[in-house]
């Protein structure tokens, strides 16, 4: 399995901001996060390929969030806020070395951070990022390929995976506070406890269960569940509303 990653921005201070208060981000601990963060795929067994492409966009370490790939094919994202609608189209040269690439039609925005693949099923943010348009454009691009597509509602948090990951048995690792519920019914589901409400964004890797370092708790909580624990410093990554997700694309190669 490869991992596509983005280098840090030296303008990753200008990175956007919606959940979290602004503060001042270290971009040279940041790069040593980043270093640390790659190091630990590798350690899981991925082939980790760095990229540098979008180095003046802000958030382009954010890789995720522009693109959605599948075994098949991979899907271009349409970001939801103009400072970062330049950033798929620099990583889609890279996705063509490995998938053909669909696009989304204008007025259709989607990103990677609101996309959970479970199975045959992607449960797919509406959020601040992704709208209705969105949705259905991929639903019509994978159901082709036997997907099916669940939408669920996301307030008071960027995305679908800041609330909502999964975990290597199936069962998702939710804060319901901050999903729809209800449109969950027919998986099990656990959930974070209170005082990690950001815990539930969680990198799986194989049996493997990647989890920023702060969050003890809910590691704690899944390795009681018989999974294997990796932990990572992501703090500066955080105070850019990112996540241990968030930095990167994993596609079987």
């Amino acid at each position: 399995m490869l991992a596509l990653t983005h280098l840090p921005s030296p303008r990753i201070n200008d990175a956007e901001r919606t959940y979290v208060a602004r503060s001042g981000i270290d971009y040279n601990r940041a790069v040593r996060q980043h270093v640390d963060y790659c190091q630990r795929l590798g350690r899981c067994g991925l082939s980790v390929r760095t990229l540098d492409v979008n180095r003046d966009l802000p958030d382009s370490v954010f890789i995720e969030d522009t693109a959605i790939v599948l075994d098949e094919i991979a899907v271009l994202a349409s970001m939801g806020v103009e400072s970062r609608r330049a950033e798929p189209a620099g990583i889609e040269p890279v996705l063509k070395e490995y998938r053909q690439v669909h696009r989304l039609e204008p007025g259709a925005t989607l990103e990677g951070g609101d996309v959970l693949q479970v199975g045959q099923t992607f449960l797919v943010g509406l959020s601040a990022r992704t709208n209705s348009a969105g949705v259905t454009a991929l639903e019509a691009i994978v159901r082709r390929y036997n997907y099916r597509v669940i939408p669920v509602a996301v307030h008071q948090c960027l995305h679908l995976k800041t609330a909502c990951t999964a975990l290597p048995d199936g069962t998702l690792l939710v804060n319901p506070a901050w999903l729809e519920m209800q449109v969950l019914r027919g998986f099990d589901f656990v959930a974070v406890p209170e005082e990690e409400p950001l815990a539930a964004d969680t990198l799986l890797i194989g049996w493997r269960v990647c989890v920023p370092a702060e969050n003890v708790r809910t590691a704690e909580l899944i390795r009681q569940r018989g999974f294997k624990v990796e932990t990572v410093d992501l703090s500066e990554f955080a105070k850019a509303d990112g996540g241990i997700t968030c930095l990167s694309v994993l596609l079987n190669d």
